[in-house]
């Protein structure tokens, strides 16, 4: 099959003799700055020829003349192509992380921190990442035949744009899900699907916040881009610590007009916020006419006691807004949440959503309702609840065994991963470093956390991680403390 190809290309007027000249001096120039990339197949002489309008001969000439230069390499067979290791003009680097940031960059983003958190470049040994669950289990022949099904079902549609809210079969089956699941009371129409749960405070911010006005508070620890879609918002943060039963509500700032929480598994260290406390929030938010944002990341993993009701649920004025994601239940990869949101503010969070991109992807939303409304979706959280409570039991018999008081686990009774407090003068980040060379990916508390003095601690995932590695794991680390 033969190449697109669009370079526009100025022909001198007809008649001259300037023709071979033009049309090889502007693909050279071409080659040289980059715009036919390296390996990059040319169409055949003919084919240009005649879209360009000249002869045959032109673009043979022209070809022949780039390849003796070096520019082109013509492979038998299968046609001529742009070489490879030819200079290249420079380019405008980035500025180095000290440099000043550029001046038409808003405020806001001049003064990104340098780096950010990336995957690592090789899968660790013993992989203690949070928030990724086990992909390795997922049913995925059922979600290709659901997937196959649904392209199917588009192929006879015809084609439009869909629905900003979401796919109405999508929304119809989260709203029943997560009324059986978390006794989350709504319908359909409360329901505004996203891509991810990211996506879904981006979408908050962007409509609860006047920039430089609104205060926003966030608990400390806490989900560092979460903090940051509000702080690219403009809101005033206001860091509220948090204890054994969840935020602090006493020490909300009085003028506080959003608190993000994360009530059924504090994230990250893991303890459920107590039903005194949640009185207390909602009794806030009603007289400071106030709004929570409810982020339930994690919630269909519990592994003991009775789970508490969500916020939504004992809300009654409309003052909760409840964030859900699949990411965590099935794969990060599918980039599907959603928002219950309260019905005053439906319509501005899907005018946000439509004015954001317009829509999610409506084949992925179409395999996610079938796969849901046939009872996969229950069935695989049913099934992983299990080998996720082998994990974190074997890591507490492990964090037991062989570091007694020195590593000790915040009780919690949910979720992907578990946090611990770091005893003694050692500091969780030395020691995070040291089992990184022990080829162990791990995280310390620090990192979600802006309050002096930070917690000294290591949070364990165990998504990624069986439990037959665990006590390995651990026993290295232990060393690691011991040196």
């Amino acid at each position: 099959m033969e190449p697109i190809f669009q370079l526009a290309i100025r022909l001198p007027p007809t008649g001259s003799r300037d023709l071979l000249r033009a049309v090889h001096g502007q693909l050279r120039t071409a080659i040289l700055d980059g715009r036919l990339q390296p390996g990059l197949r040319l169409p055949a002489t003919r084919t240009l020829a005649d879209s360009l309008g000249v002869s045959r001969n032109t673009i043979v000439a022209t070809y022949d003349l780039l390849l003796s230069e070096g520019y082109l390499v013509a492979r038998p067979g299968a046609g001529t192509y742009v070489a490879d290791g030819l200079p290249r003009p420079g380019r405008a680097k980035a500025p180095a992380g000290d440099a000043p940031a550029d001046r038409r960059l808003a405020e806001f983003w001049r003064k990104l921190p340098a780096g950010s958190q990336s995957a690592p470049n090789a899968t660790p040994r013993f992989d203690f990442r949070i928030g990724l669950p086990d992909k390795a289990s997922f049913p995925f022949p059922i979600w290709r035949r659901l997937s196959a099904r649904a392209l199917r079902d588009l192929s006879k549609r015809p084609a439009s744009y869909a629905d900003p809210e979401g796919q109405p079969v999508l929304r119809e089956a989260i709203a029943k899900h997560v009324s059986f699941a978390r006794a989350v009371a709504c319908g359909a129409d409360d329901v505004v699907v996203t891509a991810g749960a990211q996506q879904a405070f981006d979408l908050l911010a962007r409509i609860l916040v006047t920039p430089g006005k609104t205060e926003v508070a966030i608990e400390d620890p806490s989900y560092p881009p979460l903090r940051a879609a509000f702080a690219a918002a403009g809101a005033r943060i206001a860091a509220v610590p948090v204890d054994r039963e969840g935020l602090i509500v006493d020490q909300l700032p009085a003028g506080t007009r959003v608190i993000c929480v994360t009530p059924s598994h504090q994230f990250p260290l893991g303890t459920a916020m107590s039903l005194p406390r949640r009185a207390a929030l909602l009794d806030f938010a009603r007289a400071n006419n106030a709004v929570i944002i409810e982020d339930d990341y994690d919630g269909e993993f519990r592994f003991e006691g009775r789970p508490l009701d969500a916020l939504q649920t004992l809300d009654s004025p409309g003052s909760v807004f409840y964030v859900g994601t699949f990411s965590k239940s099935l794969f990060p990869a599918l980039r599907l949440g959603f928002v219950v949101a309260p019905p005053w503010a439906h319509r501005a969070l899907t005018k946000a959503k439509q004015w954001t991109d317009w829509h999610g992807a409506v084949l992925a939303q179409d395999t996610l309702a079938a796969f849901i409304a046939e009872g996969h979706l229950a069935r695989h959280v049913r099934k992983m609840r299990k080998v996720y409570g082998e994990r974190r039991a074997a890591l507490l018999k492990a964090l037991a065994r062989h570091c007694g008081n020195r590593l000790q686990a915040i009780p919690g009774e949910a979720g992907l991963h578990l946090a611990t407090t770091l005893t003694g003068t050692l500091k969780a980040k030395a020691l995070a470093a040291k089992a990184a060379d022990d080829g162990i990916e791990i995280l310390s508390l620090d990192y979600f956390t802006t309050q002096k003095p930070m917690p000294n601690g290591l949070v364990f995932g165990y998504g990624m991680i069986e439990s037959d590695r665990i006590d390995e794991a651990v026993r290295r680390i232990a060393r690691a403390m011991n040196r």
